[in-house]
């Protein structure tokens, strides 16, 4: 009886500490694709970074946090030109990782240009960041996407 007590109130201690348990997200990813031309669009790829928070930038030294990086599937109905590129960087001195590194607070648009193969197209891959805050660093995070081009 005793044991049988003992393990009903270990399991509600456990049930109530995984209810307080909080999965966080930080950053939040919106995707969109504007036309150039005929044969040529820009697909963006937009992180919405809560306050306090930042993701490294697409260019950081070895060392350092994980950069952000975008993989994109191969297709016939389209082709990437070029390296995605992104806007200016915050740089500053972090102590975790004892060197300057780029990162990027609140927003933050990345580009990628593609030549397109048919009329339209849908963009997949993968993107991959590492989101940190003043106090912690969260483990690296895969996120698929698919983009489509018309």
């Amino acid at each position: 009886m005793i044991r049988k007590v003992t393990f009903l109130v270990f399991a509600f201690l456990m049930v109530g500490y995984a209810a307080m348990a909080q999965i966080v997200t930080p950053v939040k990813w919106s995707y969109a694709a504007k036309k150039l031309s005929k044969n040529e669009a820009m697909v963006l790829i937009k992180a919405t970074i809560d306050k306090g928070w930042h993701i490294y930038s697409l260019n950081v030294k070895d060392g350092g946090p994980e950069p952000t990086s975008f993989k994109f599937a191969p297709s016939k109905a389209y082709t990437i030109v070029g390296k995605t590129i992104e806007p200016k960087p915050l740089t500053k001195f972090e102590k975790a990782f004892n060197m300057n590194v780029s990162f990027f607070e609140k927003s933050v648009v990345f580009q990628q240009k593609i030549k397109l193969n048919a009329p339209s197209a849908v963009v997949k891959g993968k993107l991959e960041f590492m989101a940190c805050d003043d106090h912690r660093c969260l483990p690296p995070e895969e996120v698929e996407f698919s983009i489509p081009v018309k």
